[in-house]
């Protein structure tokens, strides 16, 4: 306790057990350690983790529950029983995974890296690119069969030599002792492992991948659940399915054809909107050009517009300067909270005028910023009851 040996626990305390024999599996090879129970003659200590920090060296992590336990007191160990099978489901399953890939993928898929919990599993493995949603339906596709094959997973422990002849599957940097063992299912999987693993893999149930990314350059990741969690993580997405299928009023297998055509109308919707901005931009353009005025012998239109997004507004600005031909041009538009301000000088005066200075000078005025080019430039701000200030500065400015 407290990282010292000692002789006995009391209630209340955690400690770390290590007993003659055990058996939990102790964490090692990504496969989490056992949790579970030690009871005994008045006492009760709940085994939170397991962990082997060398080979037949078992450490038990947790807290006493109920009495004293001393070192020489007998005990009856009890694992975790379900999330011991659920560890087993998901530890085949990595290997039938690692199968199917290399069935799809190719023999270059090599193992560098994995974690099996009772939750789900994660493997990782050397591939150059991102697998296609094709590539992993096949991928599931075969390890689904695998599993309702219904195999046996033999085991068989050998000298290290002669199970690298048999071609079984080794993780390059894993350590191995003199001795190893082989766990085959079927003809397509064979790996050398120490871990836990089901009788038939039928036990798995059903193995479904939520998660592929990249890890590093070469390297995927995998993260897949089988069983029980294989199955609520399918009912969970069923279930969003049929939300959105029914907001859409569509039945769930026909939610991407309905979709699909709500798209389509909603993109002919906004050409149609477009088009009407367009017309009514050109009819009220005919009616600001009575506001024009001259500014040292220079066409100016400085007026607020109801606009209230910034391509409209760029869009209404190109009629005006077509119909203006020659002259500065200054919009300012309200959009919900914020100001929006253009500004335009037809090519004839560009050498003379910039609208980027321009919009530079007047931006502050509505609490913005902006820029562009010396023909048109644009700027946003905060304070749009601004706006006429802003617009009353410009002949200020081509005045200087």
């Amino acid at each position: 306790m407290d990282g010292k040996p000692a002789d006995t626990a009391s209630e209340g305390q955690q400690a770390e057990i290590v007993l003659d024999t055990t058996p939990f599996y102790g964490e090692s090879g990504g496969q989490a350690g056992d949790t579970g129970y030690l009871e005994g003659a008045g006492f009760n200590f709940t085994v939170l983790d397991t962990k082997k920090p060398v080979e037949k060296f078992i450490v038990h992590k947790g807290i006493v529950q109920k009495g004293n336990i001393k070192v020489g007191d007998a005990a009856q160990l009890i694992v975790d029983g379900e999330k011991r099978k659920a560890t087993q489901a998901n530890h085949s399953g990595t290997h039938i995974l690692q199968a199917a890939l290399k069935a799809v993928l190719g023999d270059h898929i090599k193992q560098s890296g994995s974690q099996v919990t009772a939750e789900r599993l994660r493997f990782d493995f050397t591939h150059f690119s991102k697998i296609s949603d094709d590539e992993m339906q096949r991928v599931e596709d075969i390890a689904n069969t695998m599993i309702r094959k219904n195999l046996e997973v033999q085991t068989e422990v050998c000298a290290l030599e002669d199970a690298l002849k048999t071609g079984a599957t080794a993780v390059f940097d894993e350590k191995y002792g003199a001795t190893v063992r082989i766990v085959k299912m079927g003809q397509m999987s064979m790996e050398l492992c120490g871990g836990t693993h089901v009788q038939q893999t039928g036990e798995i149930g059903l193995l479904k991948v939520i998660h592929e990314s990249a890890i590093a350059a070469g390297v995927r990741r995998i993260e897949a659940v089988t069983g029980k969690e294989a199955l609520t993580h399918v009912q969970k997405a069923e279930e969003e399915l049929k939300k959105a299928a029914n907001l859409f009023k569509a039945n769930p297998l026909e939610l991407a054809d309905r979709a699909d055509k709500l798209l389509k109308h909603t993109r002919e919707l906004e050409k149609e909107i477009e088009a009407f901005k367009g017309k009514f931009a050109a009819k009220d353009s005919g009616d600001l050009m009575s506001q024009v005025r001259e500014i040292g012998g220079v066409k100016v239109l400085a007026v607020e517009v109801s606009i209230a997004d910034a391509k409209t507004l760029r869009d209404f600005g190109d009629k005006l300067r077509d119909k203006m031909e020659s002259g500065v041009i200054l919009l300012g538009s309200k959009a919900g909270e914020k100001a929006l301000l253009l500004c335009i000088v037809t090519k004839n005066l560009a050498g003379k005028y910039s609208a980027g200075n321009i919009i530079k000078e007047l931006a502050p005025l509505v609490g913005g910023s902006g820029g562009g080019r010396p023909d048109m430039a644009q700027a946003g701000g905060t304070q749009p009851e601004n706006l006429g200030k802003a617009i009353a500065a410009l002949g200020k400015l081509l005045i200087k």
